[in-house]
């Protein structure tokens, strides 16, 4: 079977990812920020043999140089002392044997930095081109690179379009990006998503690139979490509300008004890997329009044991001339046939709550 290399394993996103590409029979190469992690992983699969499954340590993804070196431990017996074996930093792009596919969800984010550009800009920037720089030195036989990037990198504050699709791109500039906090996340997403297309036109690589673009993700939890206050920050919505945190009729402001399911967007970069004509393309992964009126109705029609914990009344913030969305290239071409928002959210809540008990 083909192997891929999927960057940050243990992430919201890329352990959906992990359960996919395991059940689909891939060979998997994972890299972790620690051993713990790396660990946690193998606890959660201990079902899949070792040769199929597999991690490295990378302390940092945007340290320079961080995927260059080689990786060359394989699963032999005996297999307790390989798993609990970790490299430092740098060890992933090289592999025996040689990966076919990489999946790159790695990338810095934090909310409390002091400077945008050390703390944020330059990371995410640095992370994508050195593994894309990693690969095309170090790994000849690497097909496609799928990339997340995000709607953040399609969202135009200035000149909202009446309808999104890939052609859209956040206008953002670098002195907006290092002068607003709130622009910062954006101009990251941004600035690090059109230095991966630069250097596919520029470097000219023996891979295509293909990147998915989704805004807010909802979902069930399936990566080691202990604690619903490490939960990624689309569900910590969910979790304030069922924790009776949000009880006011009038609601926390929507912002971005798509959302997508964790499933349908982990679907969606196994399905970039596999069909030939995604190389070469954005997708906007999203189910849709949504609110967080909707949202509370949700929680409410598919957890009514919840009811008391939220608004009674909440208030619609969804403006009248919404703008629209075009998500026909991956409902087409990825065959990616998205959740309803109710679906969801009767997931993720049972999740959350199986967490917090």
């Amino acid at each position: 079977m083909p192997k891929v290399l999927l960057t940050g394993g243990s992430g919201f996103i890329a352990a959906h990812i992990l359960d996919i590409l395991l059940a689909r029979g891939y060979d998997v190469v994972t890299t972790v920020r620690s051993k713990a992690k790396g660990d946690a992983i193998f606890a959660a699969h201990p079902g899949i043999q070792r040769q199929k499954l597999s991690y490295v340590t990378v302390e940092d993804v945007a340290e320079d140089g961080a995927f260059d070196e080689v990786s060359t431990l394989q699963p032999r017996d005996p297999p307790i002392e390989l798993q609990s074996l970790t490299v430092n930093v740098a060890q992933a792009v090289k592999s025996n044997p040689p990966l076919d596919y990489v999946i790159h969800t790695a990338s810095p984010f934090h909310s409390n930095f002091t400077d945008p550009i050390k703390e944020l800009l330059n990371p995410a920037i640095n992370g994508t081109t050195g593994i894309l720089r990693a690969i095309k030195a170090y790994a000849p036989t690497v097909r496609r690179v799928v990339i997340t990037s995000s709607f953040a990198a399609i969202a135009n504050s200035v000149s909202t379009p009446k309808v999104y699709d890939e052609s859209s791109w956040n206008p953002v500039t670098w002195e907006e990006a290092v002068t607003e906090p709130v622009q910062a996340y954006r101009g990251s997403k941004t600035f690090a998503e059109k230095a991966a297309w630069k250097f596919v036109e520029t470097e000219n690589p023996h891979f295509d690139l293909a990147t998915m673009n989704p805004p807010l993700v909802y979902g069930p939890v399936v990566h080691d979490l202990n604690s619903l206050d490490n939960l990624n920050t689309s569900n910590q919505r969910i979790r304030d509300f069922i924790q009776g945190k949000c009880t006011d009729d009038v609601l926390p402001p929507t912002g971005t008004f798509l959302w997508t399911d964790v499933r349908d967007l982990a679907l969606a970069h196994v399905r970039a890997i596999e069909v030939p004509e995604a190389g070469g393309k954005r997708f906007l992964v999203t189910a849709g329009l949504y609110s967080m009126k909707r949202l509370v109705d949700a929680i409410r029609q598919t957890h009514p044991e919840l009811s008391s914990k939220l608004p009674k009344n909440p208030v619609d913030d969804t403006p009248a001339n919404i703008y629209g969305y075009d998500n026909s290239r991956a409902t087409q071409l990825l065959g990616i046939n998205f959740r309803t928002l109710e679906m969801s959210v009767q997931d993720t809540v049972a999740s959350l709550l199986k967490i917090s008990t």
